[in-house]
């Protein structure tokens, strides 16, 4: 008996000895476990090493500005659409140009504003651009996208249209659609600025794209002002270009979230 006792009180302790280092958890094992994964790869950065790269950080300086015009307005040129019925039909008012459109606040509309130069690389949208055919003008007239964007043509109007984009970087293509509400998926895959769109049946019809590697880019409102945000910290050159008074540039430096004020100014 005193045998059998003296043998149960060695063996007890063996016992949850072998338990805690077969199939325990203790304190250390635990705590890594509920670890979240950014917290380990923190942990198992290396001393004076670099750490494993963050999400892209969000926000950025923003660009806001305007762009005025100065000198003789140009005359209005009225659009004459006398040889398609449809397009006559459509427009109950004089219809003009989109040359050169200046405000009545002394701004010019359809400016065209980018950031030059910009390093990095940015996704392009999954979210489609689109170029709308309706009473038989090109809607917008002066606009942006990404290199890789969906550009999505649509015709608007009962009447046949062709669209001819004339690049000299990307691929051209000139495809008609004679229905109403038909869509085209075009792409462009390389930046250039700018690329001309016309209608052939149409000779009124013109646009212009610009395409980027990146979104910092913005087309003039009716009131002649522009924004671009979420722009990384560095000195840029900015450009505004229009397609019949040319180009102009600016140099910017921005750094956090600041808003820095960039003007151009054309003369007629």
């Amino acid at each position: 008996m005193l045998k059998r006792s003296l043998l149960l009180f060695l063996l007890v302790p063996a016992l949850a000895l072998s338990l805690t280092a077969c199939g325990g958890k203790d304190e250390d094992a635990e705590a890594d476990e509920d670890a979240t994964p950014a917290a380990k790869s923190a942990a198992a950065a290396p001393a004076g090493g670099t750490a494993p790269a963050a999400a892209p950080a969000t926000g950025g300086a923003t660009l806001t500005g305007k762009v005025t015009f100065t000198g003789g307005s140009p005359a209005k040129e009225t659009i004459k659409m006398d040889a398609d019925a449809f397009c006559k039909s459509a427009h109950s008012a004089p219809v003009y140009t989109e040359e050169a459109v200046v405000n009545a606040n002394g701004t010019l509309d359809w400016v065209l504003v980018y950031v030059k130069d910009v390093q990095g690389k940015f996704p392009a949208p999954t979210t489609a651009v689109t170029l709308d055919q309706r009473g038989c003008q090109y809607h917008p007239h002066v606009f942006g996208l990404q290199a890789g964007q969906d550009l999505k043509i649509i015709n608007s109007d009962g009447t046949l249209h062709n669209i001819h984009a004339l690049p000299k970087v990307n691929a051209e293509f000139n495809i008609g659609q004679p229905f109403p509400k038909m869509e085209t998926i075009k792409k462009f895959d390389k930046p250039e600025v700018p690329v001309r769109f016309k209608c052939d049946v149409h000779k009124w019809m013109g646009a212009y794209a610009g395409v980027f590697t990146h979104p910092f880019f913005a087309t003039t409102s009716d009131q002649g002002t522009f924004e671009i945000k979420n722009l990384p910290p560095g000195t840029y050159t900015v450009e505004a270009w229009h397609e019949k008074y040319g180009t102009q540039t600016s140099s910017v430096t921005v750094s956090g979230t600041e808003t820095k004020t960039v003007d151009f100014g054309f003369k007629g």
